[in-house]
């Protein structure tokens, strides 16, 4: 009896060292986890903090930003794994397709408590502005917008399909679609000049801590009840938590809170940290969530989770000058952001007034052209290019193109970029062609201009587009400034060398006539060089409809 109670007692032990064990581990194709960020700041953090602790774990994180269709699109064939973003009830209409041929699968909800709907400032809301029917009332102030975020986004179809049915009176409405900090730097600009704006709010964001705003009601049939109430689930493709089941532990356990996830947004917002460095931040902080996360949860090479996170957490022995110069970083981020802060504050009048002079003329023009009736401008558009070309075939097809695009339904659009092209390649030439003459009669400005001129035309078009953004806020103003910085060079380049080209033998005899510089100008270099600035001219219309394009 007693050497049957050792073998039982025996096989108790057994058992439950067994049941102590960590998970095995991933196989080896499992090392690459492709996370999708939809791009919204939340998103970016939560998968910040699992690639972070994945990364620790031995795994490859790789993380991609994607909209919310395309990450489904992705995960049903296969090439993005893992989606932390997941807001339910509003992306419902994207997930369940997916959801219907098991392209996608529901791990756990990591976020309960969020919502997402229209907000207001508190003092538009003290106002009047409390429910989506009041939003008609305020169009004036308004002036018919409200603010989004990406193309494709949910919360913006809600709005569009809002627009579309004339929900609440607010057919003639417009939604201007941006990205999430574009949305938030124009509601920071009317927010500060207590000018009414209206856009999609939601928590946890530290929005709702910077701006005392508002949640509107009324709009339970499109966003859902308790203000657009959400719960965020982690998502991930057809299979994968069978393929890597330690990554799958991982993410049944992952959670996070409202608080959490508000500091984590926080970091990435408020203190320009990027989303991995928030991450790590935030886990230095805040190490009690570990055990939690990482229970039942292994390394790459079967190592417990625990242990192993905290040991690559140590620092390492020994002196490295990288580490040391990483810590002892120049604050150029933080200098930066002063300086915008600063400029924000002292010469806002001078925006203002540049945006209220350069849109003014791009919606002037856009007024005119609308007000002109489509066949009588198409006509107008193909006489123009026969009188250029002298081309009955090419008039003939200005005219169908034209027609087509009506019948597409996009000829407000059309016009729309027609203006703002125009308005930019002439202000292009208007600065451009003078600046280049300039350059052509002063060796030393044209040797001060060439690498300004190299350096406007080498960076990515999008880099124009965030200071102006964050200086003149949404609208046509940043397009077309960030046209004309993208689009002036050309005329400048050229400008400068047909005038530097001209035959030196028409300037001698202008001089021996004793032609002023003025008249040399105007009557012998301008005429030399016309097929230069012309084709200056041509190239400037040619960048600002394709820098035109990324910028609506």
């Amino acid at each position: 009896m007693r050497g049957l109670g050792l073998c039982a007692l025996l096989g108790v032990l057994w058992t439950g060292l067994l049941g102590a064990a960590p998970a095995a581990a991933d196989p080896a194709a499992c090392g690459s986890v492709r996370l999708a960020d939809i791009g919204w700041t939340d998103v970016a953090a939560t998968t910040g903090v699992a690639s972070v602790i994945l990364d620790k774990l031995g795994y490859r994180p790789k993380v991609t930003v994607l909209s919310v269709p395309v990450t489904y699109a992705a995960m049903k064939n296969r090439d993005v794994d893992v989606f932390l973003g997941n807001w339910m009830p509003s992306q419902a209409h994207d997930r369940a397709p997916f959801m219907a041929d098991g392209a996608v699968q529901v791990v756990r909800p990591n976020l309960v408590g969020a919502k997402y709907t229209l907000a207001v400032p508190a003092y538009l809301y003290e106002a009047g502005l409390t429910d989506f029917s009041d939003i008609k009332r305020f169009k004036d102030q308004l002036g018919g917008v409200v603010y989004g975020l990406e193309a494709g986004n949910d919360g913006n179809r809600h709005v569009l399909d809002i627009i579309a049915k004339n929900a609440f009176g607010l057919g003639d409405f417009k939604l201007v679609e941006s990205s999430e900090q574009g949305m938030l730097a124009e509601v920071e600009r009317a927010y500060k000049a207590k000018k009414p704006v209206v856009f999609l709010g939601w928590a946890p964001h530290p929005m709702n801590m910077r701006f005392d705003m508002r949640y509107l009601t009324g709009g339970d049939a499109y966003f859902g009840p308790d203000f657009g109430g959400a719960v965020i689930y982690t998502n991930v493709r057809s299979g994968y938590l069978q393929q890597c089941p330690n990554v799958g532990r991982l993410l049944k356990n992952l959670s996070f809170s409202l608080i959490g996830e508000s500091q984590l947004m926080g970091l990435i917002l408020d203190k320009g940290l990027a989303p991995l460095a928030a991450a790590r931040t935030w886990l230095k902080a805040n190490p009690s969530v570990l055990p939690a996360w990482l229970d039942g949860v292994t390394t790459m090479d079967g190592r417990p989770a625990l242990a192993a996170f905290h040991a690559a957490a140590a620092p390492t022995a020994g002196f490295r000058f990288e580490d040391w110069l990483v810590a002892h970083k120049l604050p150029v981020g933080n200098a930066v952001a002063y300086g915008i802060e600063l400029v924000k504050r002292h010469m806002t009048p001078l925006f203002d007034g540049i945006s209220f002079v350069a849109g003014g003329g791009v919606n002037g023009l856009t007024a005119l052209l609308t007000a002109i009736p489509a066949p009588v401008l198409i006509l107008a558009l193909g006489l123009v290019a026969y009188v250029i070309r002298r081309s009955i075939p090419l008039s003939i097809f200005v005219v169908l193109a034209l027609l087509f695009i009506v019948n597409q339904g996009y000829w407000g659009e059309t016009v729309e970029t027609l203006s703002l092209v125009l308005v930019s390649a002439f202000v292009s030439t208007v600065l451009g062609v003078p600046i280049g003459i300039a350059a052509a009669h002063r060796p030393w400005l044209n040797e001060a201009l060439r690498p300004v001129l190299d350096l406007m035309q080498t960076l990515p078009t999008f880099v124009y587009l965030i200071p102006t953004l964050v200086l003149f806020g949404l609208g046509v103003v940043p397009g077309l400034i960030s046209t004309v910085i993208f689009a002036m060079p050309a005329p400048i380049r050229l400008t400068q060398m047909g005038i530097a080209s001209a035959p030196k033998a028409l300037i001698e005899a202008g001089q021996a006539f004793g032609a002023t510089k003025q008249q040399l100008l105007w009557k012998v270099e301008l005429p030399a060089a016309r097929g230069a600035i012309i084709a200056g001219v041509t190239q400037c219309i040619m960048l600002s409809l394709s820098m035109v394009v990324i910028a609506a």
